[in-house]
């Protein structure tokens, strides 16, 4: 009995050792919007945070609802780029493309493709000139010019004394008219501002 007892200890102690030196991460799922500030650096609750200010106050815009009325038509707006300007890498394509999303869900404007895809769309275009049926080919020279560019930037301010330091993120967007070179539209968010902590051992 007394065997019996010692082999059974002796398998728990090995399974325990085993599962302590697992090189598994141990995975937790949380909802979306909880927030977890692990760095420091920027995170999605950052992202969030920016995009809600910057879309609500580029669709309650009085300029926009008077160009909108002017216009008699919803703008076309073109998505450039968002420089991060920050210390730190940031994939600002997150920016852009949530308030791409947002903006154009708001039924107050149009998108047109720019960048890789509208490479991949023209080049598309042009395979069919060859391949395609004449009846289904897509035109050439049809394509949808575009009102305005929607560009920004990130950018960081840092101060550091000790083992402490402040991140504030300030993050631009504007909508400029591409015939005249007129602002529509521009605002900056600078709510992001963090008090970092390092420990000692990591100085």
């Amino acid at each position: 009995m007394k065997t019996v007892l010692k082999t059974l200890f002796a398998s728990a102690l090995v399974l325990a050792l085993f599962a302590s030196c697992s090189s598994n991460p141990k995975v937790t799922r949380v909802d979306a919007s909880t927030q977890t500030d692990l760095s420091g650096l920027w995170n999605d609750t950052d992202v969030r945070i920016v995009c809600d200010s910057l879309i609500k106050t580029c669709l309650d815009s009085p300029r926009v609802t008077a160009e909108i009325a002017r216009r008699g038509r919803l703008p076309t707006i073109l998505v450039g780029s968002f420089k991060n300007d920050s210390d730190e890498h940031i994939d600002t394509s997150i920016i852009s493309s949530t308030m791409e999303v947002a903006i154009f869900n708001s039924g107050k404007a149009d998108f047109v493709a720019g960048g890789n895809t509208r490479n991949e769309v023209r080049a598309e275009r042009q395979d069919q000139q060859g391949n395609a049926s004449e009846n289904t080919a897509a035109a050439l020279s049809n394509e949808t010019g575009a009102d305005f560019l929607l560009t920004g930037a990130v950018k960081t301010i840092i101060d550091r004394a000790g083992g402490t330091s402040t991140r504030t993120y300030f993050v631009t967007a504007e909508l400029t008219n591409i015939e005249t070179n007129a602002r529509m539209w521009m605002d900056q968010n600078s709510e992001i501002k963090k008090v970092i902590q390092t420990p000692k051992s990591k100085l």
